[in-house]
């Protein structure tokens, strides 16, 4: 079992006062070669996530792009993380309409923790979500968001109608400047809210939050320069660039200003291109704003790091959580 705190975000050791993402422990394949251990079937395959987190909400809006929804189920967590990590819906808190339920496949299992156990009673690292799991088997597939939606662009294509099978965030031409705009945005931008939110020295904090807003001014450049070619990442086309990053942008504003102490800008009035960017896939593309539920990432954020925020308060704004299309910031004048 884990022997550090879940909630200590930072070893209280560690004199560095950085936060150091670990590494995800189980990396196997679903692939449609044949004798693949783990082969595409319909019902076969179910997903663990909270809509709360960045890294699961990437595979949310990976199955919905693809056309998944009735091949791959999923559950998703309560929004609270105490000290045995993420939990199941008690069943006063359910909400089958959104997936947040009792645990379907292990219906006495109260926390995501006993699925890690019952794959290695001896696991001792961060019980994380996603969790892609295999219900033939009874085994984890992987917990890797990075290579779980990868595992959905085409593996499962045989399955789907042509109009689904057609979709591809991860075009060969592109693949290159996906995977290298993924390094630096990862590092800088995804887990750099993180790195400044769990900072506990001033030096950690500021080295953090002031390379994560170079990054965004990085990616502000990017795409005002690219608006004339199309709205995502990568102009015209919508790639794995735009999943990755939406996920920490959608979050920036209501939590990660404030919670995180990320308060150099906001997007909705330091950042125009990102901002119109984030807009334009939440309104006009329902795979990610049908995943997108607010009250799971307020909640989670405020309520489950003490460490930040003992008192558990939850903001209110910014309101509206994103803004409408057609609407800009109210300028001063």
């Amino acid at each position: 079992m884990a022997t550090n705190k879940i909630t200590d975000w930072v070893n209280p050791a560690d004199k560095s006062g950085e936060f150091k993402r670990q590494t995800s422990a189980f990396r196997n394949f679903i692939s449609n070669k044949p004798g693949a251990e783990f082969p595409p079937e319909k019902g076969r395959y179910h997903l663990y996530v909270s809509y709360a987190c960045p890294w699961a909400h990437r595979t949310l809006i990976t199955r919905k792009l693809k056309g998944l929804e009735d091949i791959i189920s999923f559950t998703s967590v309560h929004w609270h993380l105490g000290e045995k990590g993420w939990r199941f819906a008690t069943a006063e808190e359910q909400d089958p309409s959104q997936n947040v339920t009792s645990d379907p496949n292990h219906p006495e299992f109260t926390h995501l923790r006993e699925i890690y156990f019952a794959e290695d009673p001896d696991y001792s690292a961060r019980f994380t979500v996603p969790v892609l799991y295999d219900k033939k088997t009874k085994r984890i597939v992987s917990n890797e968001s990075a290579e779980i939606i990868r595992m959905l662009y085409h593996e499962f294509d045989p399955l789907l109608p042509e109009h689904h099978r057609t979709i591809d965030p991860y075009p060969t031409d592109l693949q290159t400047e996906i995977d290298t705009s993924n390094d630096w945005i990862y590092n800088d931008v995804n887990n750099g809210v993180y790195k400044s939110g769990f900072a506990t020295t001033q030096e950690a904090y500021e080295k953090a939050v002031t390379q994560l807003f170079a990054s965004l001014d990085r990616i502000e450049k990017h795409l005002a320069e690219n608006t004339k070619r199309g709205p995502y990442f990568f102009g015209d086309r919508l790639t794995e660039a735009d999943i990755r990053l939406f996920t920490t942008i959608v979050r920036f504003d209501p939590v990660y200003v404030q919670h995180f102490k990320c308060n150099i800008r906001d997007i909705r009035s330091g950042y125009p291109a990102i901002h119109r960017w984030l807009r334009t896939l939440y309104w006009e593309v329902p795979a990610f704003r049908d995943t997108t539920n607010f009250e799971h990432i307020k909640k989670h954020y405020t309520k489950s790091h003490k460490q930040i925020n003992p008192f558990g308060i939850t903001p209110v704004g910014p309101v509206p959580d994103v803004l409408p299309l057609e609407e800009e910031v109210r300028a001063v004048v």
